[in-house]
């Protein structure tokens, strides 16, 4: 069963260090909050894609059907090591107390929170091979929808959103960025524009904007202080001021994340060796997986402009 991180902290009754720091993590992205973590075992997920149905079809008395199978596609996902060691200095400790480690986890764990949601997009294994492929890279064919055909990217139109959400049967969440979300909510105002505008809470009671039901879930920016759907994609006719806006149905069987367990948290003690310091590990098993082929569409060629009908 696929979790999300919320969930995850919730079922780990007893586990207050590690409870608290997934809580963190997924505070720290609206994209991993609500992203289903599956559990596997060893390193790997092995899973068949639907390509194409077998053939069907009437027969008159005395005829024979023509066999037919359906194609199956092998495909498989690597997890992927991520983490940090966090050294707070014992003379910190011995004046600021053990919250100056506390403070000092916090953070390690919004810089592993932005870098996942980095590369959930992103990522690139032939670049880096230690990451895993972001979506960037993995939505191809049918899925691809240009926004239209303009060097640096169109106005976002809504008729091209629509065309993305209904490429996802059952889509439940739309990535994209901050200034993408508040231009869908400015043409909800726009009587010549339009678009189904409703607002609902997440698992940590904060407001959700909601566009024809669809959750509109925005990243955090990474390490670098740059959106992971920023405005520095190529469009469709070249230059690189487009972002992308990407439509999911995420859940077991459709899109997913996938981990080893949930993250661990590991106070490794003092170190023996080097500066005195107090060290704590932070490290998650993780990767993600479509199993459905069209469960994830992305809606490129945007350019940062108001939303046309």
């Amino acid at each position: 069963m696929a979790l999300t991180l919320i969930e995850a902290a919730k079922a780990n009754k007893g586990e207050t260090l590690r409870s608290t720091v997934i809580e963190m993590f997924a505070r720290a992205s609206d994209w991993l909050a609500n992203l289903p973590m599956m559990d596997i075992p060893g390193n790997s997920y092995a899973y068949n894609r639907e390509v194409s149905l077998p053939g069907v079809a009437f027969r008159g008395i005395g005829e024979s059907y023509t066999e037919s199978t359906g194609v199956l596609n092998p495909l498989s996902e690597a997890l992927k090591v991520a983490g940090g060691d966090v050294d707070v200095d014992m003379a910190l400790i011995k004046m600021f107390g053990m919250g100056r480690r506390a403070t000092q986890t916090e953070l390690k764990i919004k810089a592993l929170s932005a870098e996942i949601t980095r590369v959930l997009i992103k990522g690139d294994s032939e670049t880096n091979p230690r990451e895993f492929d972001g979506l960037q890279k993995r939505v191809v064919g049918g899925q691809l929808i240009d926004n239209g055909a303009t060097s640096g990217g169109d106005p976002l139109s809504l008729i091209k959103l629509d065309e993305a959400i209904d490429a996802v049967p059952g889509a439940n969440a739309i990535w994209l960025n901050k200034a993408m979300r508040r231009r869908i909510t400015a043409a909800a105002r726009t009587t010549t524009v339009g678009g189904f505008i409703s607002y609902g809470v997440d698992g940590f009671g904060r407001q959700v904007t909601k566009y024809n039901d669809i959750p509109l879930y925005v990243p955090y920016t990474d390490n670098s202080g740059t959106e992971p759907v920023a405005f520095d994609e190529a469009g469709s006719g070249g230059g690189s001021t487009a972002t992308s806006i990407y439509v999911l149905r995420m859940g077991e069987g459709y899109y997913s994340g996938l981990q080893n367990g949930t993250m661990e948290v590991r106070d490794l003690g003092e170190m023996q060796s080097g500066v005195p310091a107090m060290r704590t590990r932070v490290e998650w098993l993780v990767a993600q997986c479509i199993e459905h082929g069209r469960a994830v569409a992305r809606l490129r060629g945007i350019s940062n402009a108001a939303v046309v009908a």
